[in-house]
């Protein structure tokens, strides 16, 4: 039994079904989580994950398994919001340059923050951190306010003052581990294999592809989860009529919250732990503008915006530009989105659409002089949709997947990573250590 149909469950069904019957339990209408596909103005869009990390197998591999195809962004360039104005994004490992010539040209950071990169304090390294305070310490405060903030935040909606290092950028931890981080970056061969691809029609289409060979039931919320014998029962349904399956073995691919309540008699210790981990809720907008709003800017894939900068968005991917299928699909019109909302910010999520749309309109028009009144619009809320790894995260996990009853495993992006490799990773572990 596996609980949760977003890609991390169906991806850990499909891993299970090889072995045996699954059933998928999921308690909204639909199937996909994160990953889902929305039409605007006539055009299919993702209004969540709108790509995959290339460079990690996970995702590309199965896609190419369901028989999809694999495109990658075009030769599109980031830029980023920094002093004023937009500015060529330095190429980095999450925010931490390759190349301090590079970041000088760009502008991004003033003289003095510069000569704070360029003045490495090797300072040592014990345990786990925050991403905020070793970059912070290392190359000061500006490189963590206008570089590594805003990627930190498209990735995990999350402060690099309290995000953890080990569980958000290990390589870059290790890294310091070693010694001074600028003179490694140096030497990071840069590979020429795109880092990020996607799924001509959308990510969204992932899911159903995934689905398409396992038994699945939608509108099925699990609201309990007891012993029975060497095996476990599945309260299913509506309150006031609710059905019990009886499994042998159950994944909980659903997120840190429900797991936790679903845990909280069978495993108190490890659904405690889970309950402590918080989340951040984010708002992609969606908008169909005239294609001559945007004639110059085939060659910008988007931009970010440091939380310094205090805007209402936090990034804006110019589909139109950064996918060819999006471009052809579109016509002319030119799809973009927009992204708000970090940890902290739940207000944000209390906006109305014609707020949060009006706050994007007019932060495009300044940031990125892009001023058009949408054809049509699409506001996704995700509520409580990244997880926020604090310092420690990696030992959090370790206690609860101890503290497991034997019979039943977790995965998804609350354990092992955000982003759809990592989820596919979370849920192949969760299914391998059913198998034990």
């Amino acid at each position: 039994m596996v609980v949760g149909g977003g890609i991390a469950g169906l991806s850990a069904a499909r891993e299970l079904s090889r072995s045996g019957s699954v059933l998928v339990l999921e308690g909204s209408p639909r199937v996909g989580g994160k990953l889902r596909l929305e039409t605007v103005a006539g055009v299919p869009v993702d209004v969540g994950a709108e790509a995959m990390l290339n460079r990690r197998p996970e995702g590309v591999d199965l896609a190419r398994a369901l028989g999809l195809e694999v495109v990658h962004p075009t030769a599109a360039t980031s830029r980023i919001f920094s002093r004023g104005e937009l500015r060529p994004l330095p190429r980095s490992l999450m925010g931490v340059p390759f190349d301090i010539a590079e970041v000088a040209a760009s502008g991004v950071l003033s003289d003095e923050g510069l000569a704070r990169l360029r003045d490495e304090h090797v300072t040592p390294v014990e345990g786990d951190v925050s991403v905020g305070d070793l970059v912070g310490s290392r190359l000061g405060e500006e490189v963590v306010d206008r570089l590594v903030e805003p990627l930190l935040g498209g990735v995990y909606a999350g402060s690099a003052r309290r995000l953890s290092a080990a569980a958000a950028v290990p390589q870059l931890l290790a890294m310091a581990a070693r010694g001074p981080l600028l003179d490694q970056l140096v030497g990071v061969r840069r590979s020429d294999e795109p880092v990020f691809a996607g799924i001509p029609g959308g990510m969204g289409l992932l899911p159903g592809a995934v689905a398409s060979g396992l038994e699945v039931r939608t509108d099925a919320p699990v609201r309990a989860l007891r012993r029975d014998g060497s095996g476990w029962l599945l309260t299913v349904g509506s309150a006031h009529a609710p059905e019990t399956i009886r499994a042998g073995r159950v994944v909980l691919a659903t997120p840190a919250a429900p797991t936790a309540r679903l845990l909280a008699d069978l495993a108190p210790e490890a659904a405690r732990e889970i309950a402590s981990i918080e989340s951040a809720s984010v708002v992609v907008v969606t908008l169909a503008l005239p294609r001559d709003a945007v004639a110059g800017l085939t060659d910008r894939s988007g931009f970010l915006v440091p939380p310094v900068e205090q805007r209402a968005i936090k990034a804006s991917t110019f589909s139109f530009a950064k996918w060819d299928w999006v471009g052809s699909a579109g016509g002319d019109l030119a799809i973009l989105r927009t992204s708000l909302g970090r940890a902290g910010e739940e207000r944000t999520l209390q906006a109305t659409d014609d707020e949060l749309v009006g706050r994007s309109l007019a932060d495009l028009a300044e940031l990125a002089g892009i001023r058009a009144t949408p054809v049509e619009t699409h506001v996704q809320r995700w509520g409580g949709g990244l997880p926020q790894y604090a310092v420690g995260h990696l030992d959090l996990v370790a206690r609860v997947r101890s503290a497991l009853p034997r019979g039943i495993a977790v995965c998804g992006a609350w354990c092992d990573g955000v982003g759809i490799p990592a989820v596919i990773g979370s849920a192949r572990q969760a299914a391998e250590a059913l198998h034990h």
